[in-house]
């Protein structure tokens, strides 16, 4: 199984264009050591040229334009995405459909839920009708396997979470399960097994024992803090409002990830106030203690 990491920042990317926050401006200005990050999106192929798209931010373009197996250049209009997975019906995670207009119809996987809010409060399914068709539904079933065609090498299992429906849904104070998922993909050649949620609002013992089933875990790492916003400034929501589980204190994803010991652990979807993304910050210093990756635009991971 091949994963590439395509965007590896929260919504806004980094550095965010509207944010003078110690790491965005310290990015600018050279004082901070880091990497720009676009919006979290990974593509996830089982032989290199065919790939499933899990999530399409708005940097989409840019991220296809970076990554060469997305543009093979097979015919005069081509494609490397033979697949959509939508995690959830976030802005950041489904406005890069918009982009990739020219290219439908998509074959697009996603919940109920993500449908609905898709159809109603965002109503991208709607929309994109008028191009060739736009958006080819199938629907997802919680804790229900399926493959796609176009890899069927793979075998997909979503895993509903504990996370928050986007602002604009129509049901934002009323969640559902479907509104945002973790999926485990498994490599049926290799046995290799990913376990993927950019979002993650909570970890009870079910889902810390399939996660301790999955090779590498590729997880939520939007916040250092719960406050982190407040303390910077910058917002008025902890990271459990807007349904995630920030790395430091107790029950936080250090704690959850000190459990798995022989797993590889990659943290995804960082926020720009995130110290981590500070390569010399001692936030960064205690992740290489514990053995745990910060992912960066453009990192391969093979399972």
């Amino acid at each position: 199984m091949f994963v590439q990491i395509l965007g590896s920042a929260a919504g806004g990317g980094f550095p965010q264009w509207n944010c003078n926050c110690v790491n965005c401006a310290g990015f600018r200005s050279g004082t901070v050591r880091a990497k720009a990050r676009t919006q979290s999106s990974i593509a996830i192929s089982d032989d290199g040229v065919n790939w499933v798209l899990c999530n399409a931010s708005p940097d989409i373009r840019a991220q296809l334009q970076s990554y060469s197996p997305m543009q093979p250049g097979r015919a005069l209009r081509d494609t490397g995405i033979s697949a959509i997975i939508l995690m959830d019906s976030q802005i950041d995670h489904t406005t890069g459909l918009l982009s990739l207009r020219e290219g439908c119809p998509h074959n697009v996987w996603c919940t109920d839920m993500v449908h609905e809010d898709l159809s109603t409060g965002f109503p991208l399914f709607t929309m994109l009708t008028h191009w060739n068709g736009g958006l080819n539904w199938n629907r997802i079933e919680l804790d229900r396997s399926f493959t796609i065609p176009a890899c069927a090498g793979l075998r997909f299992t979503p895993l509903p979470l504990r996370s928050a429906a986007p602002p604009y849904s129509p049901h934002r104070f009323d969640p559902h399960p479907g509104d945002n998922i973790g999926l485990i993909v498994e490599d049926l050649n290799t046995g290799g097994k990913l376990f993927y949620a950019p979002g993650l609002g909570k970890v009870d013992a079910p889902l810390l024992e399939i996660m301790a089933g999955s090779d590498c875990l590729l997880v939520d790492g939007t916040m250092w803090d719960d406050d982190e916003m407040q303390r910077r400034g910058v917002g008025t929501r902890t990271g459990r409002e807007m349904g995630h589980l920030a790395q430091n204190g107790p029950g936080g994803m250090l704690e959850v990830l000190e459990q798995l010991p022989k797993q590889r652990k990659v943290l995804i979807h960082i926020n720009n106030t995130n110290p981590i993304l500070d390569e010399d910050s001692p936030e960064r210093a205690e992740l290489a203690r514990r053995q745990i990756e910060v992912a960066y635009d453009g990192m391969s991971i093979v399972l």
